[in-house]
């Protein structure tokens, strides 16, 4: 008697093939999964290679804080070098959605709650200054990087969430008011041409900016200024000295009177105090192949930045030439990689924009963005190792902010204080660095997203 054939293996491998075969449809031929930004400027393997055995202070991580640090010290005639684990412009400065607002997601009332008054009021000045901070140097320096204050529309997701951003506007803070017009349902298709959402709030001040081209500006100002950049660098020990750190690397040691901690969401062991309060959060970004002009103007219309009230949040808008949507999110519980994002981005794209039901995918990435467990950015200096860290996915503008702060702190110079420096750094019970509850906080909130709770 023959045996039964098992063909459960080779029902797994054809069901592994069509998906496969089904999700390949959703990518151009010619796609990519790194950075669009990158296209433009992508990040740089060449440096200086020699480590020098000394050196004023040391920068580790090359991304907007570490090169705004680098900038304020090296221009007031210290010996600045920047190292950095990847290529320069490698991680997430070049791969966000180039979006900029005031930075602070807490409201007044709540900071106040938690940290007193004088101090919640000088978070939201710190959130106000940012803005202000990037637009001003931007034209300052004269950086050709797309900066542009095309305003934001965040989109209510369900009726509940428009009646509370309409509240939310008519009762800001004495002080710190923010130019904001409230967008009901029926003529939300003057900014977006999409019939998802409830209507929604525009913040005219907020703003957009190409990452990539931001990032090289930077980077150019800070050799400009005499810092010292080695890409492929990393930090592997640091040791507290009397006259400040030794720090171990991949190319040897260095001597620091003064060492700059700006890693952000690739924050490692290289410091434990550090690492246990940042979440490394993953963030998924596609760009659309080029579609006619005419379809992004219908898509969105005044060039806004677009984000939604979901605690899931979606984050989009038009490529700086409107020849590209830009999109990206959170779409899975656990870490993935891009050519699993990248279609179930595009799902959630195409169910805000039908008309574009048809559209590919030529770009596809990811990055890591640091969260924190107050949902709020931090600075200071912890046993003499200056830091900034923890943006939770609004790092463009406060990274450049605190960064620059942090410069000027390192410095000496009172103006490098800040209120967010008052807020103590958390961390919880049994966080090591490794965010294990993530995928269990992405369901609650999915789930809540989807009941309107």
């Amino acid at each position: 008697m023959v045996g039964a054939i098992d063909l459960s293996g080779e029902r797994s491998r054809l069901k592994t093939d069509m998906t496969k075969d089904v999700a390949a449809m959703d990518f151009t031929d010619d796609a990519k999964m790194t950075p669009y930004w990158w296209e433009a400027s992508p990040p740089e393997e060449s440096g200086t290679d020699a480590l020098p055995a000394t050196v004023d202070v040391l920068v580790i991580g090359a991304g907007y804080t570490g090169l705004h640090a680098a900038i304020q010290v090296a221009r007031a005639g210290r010996s600045v070098v920047v190292i950095d684990a990847k290529a320069l412009g490698w991680g997430c400065s070049t791969r966000n959605g180039g979006q900029i607002s005031t930075s602070i997601k807490p409201d007044l009332a709540t900071l106040t709650k938690r940290h007193g008054a004088d101090t919640a009021r000088g978070i939201l000045r710190d959130g106000h200054a940012s803005l202000e901070f990037i637009a001003d140097f931007v034209e300052t320096e004269k950086l050709e990087c797309d900066f542009r204050v095309v305003g934001r529309f965040h989109a209510a997701h369900n009726p509940q969430s428009f009646e509370q951003l309409a509240r939310s506007v008519e009762t800001q803070p004495k002080g710190f008011e923010l130019p904001a017009r409230v967008v009901p349902r029926n003529d939300q298709h003057a900014e977006i041409g999409s019939n998802a959402y409830h209507g929604g709030v525009v913040f005219e001040n907020h703003a957009s900016i190409d990452p990539g081209r931001y990032h090289a500006g930077l980077l150019r100002l800070a050799r400009d200024a005499g810092a010292v950049t080695i890409p492929h660098c990393a930090a592997t020990g640091l040791e507290r000295e009397a006259a400040g750190y030794c720090v171990t690397t991949e190319r040897g040691t260095i001597q620091a009177r003064d060492v700059v901690l700006a890693t952000n969401g690739y924050t490692d062991g290289l410091s434990k105090w550090h690492q246990r309060r940042v979440i490394p959060i993953g963030s998924y970004m596609i760009a659309t192949e080029e579609l006619p002009t005419n379809v992004i103007d219908r898509l969105i219309p005044r060039d806004r930045i677009v984000s939604d009230t979901r605690r899931v949040v979606y984050y989009y808008r038009a490529s700086p030439d409107r020849r590209r949507i830009l999109f990206g999110g959170r779409v899975s519980h656990a870490e993935t990689d891009p050519r699993q994002s990248g279609p179930l981005l595009r799902t959630e794209l195409v169910r805000l924009f039908p008309q574009i039901a048809d559209v590919r995918i030529s770009h596809a990435w990811m990055g890591f963005v640091g969260y924190t467990f107050d949902t709020l950015a931090h600075t200071g200096s912890k046993d003499g190792l200056h830091y900034a860290m923890g943006y939770c996915g609004s790092g463009v503008g406060m990274a450049s902010y605190l960064g620059m702060r942090t410069g000027q702190r390192v410095l000496g110079m009172p103006e490098g204080e800040t209120g967010i420096a008052n807020a103590p750094f958390q961390t919880r019970p049994l966080y090591n660095g490794k965010p294990w509850f993530l995928a269990a906080a992405v369901s609650m909130y999915k789930l809540r997203d989807k009941l309107n709770l």
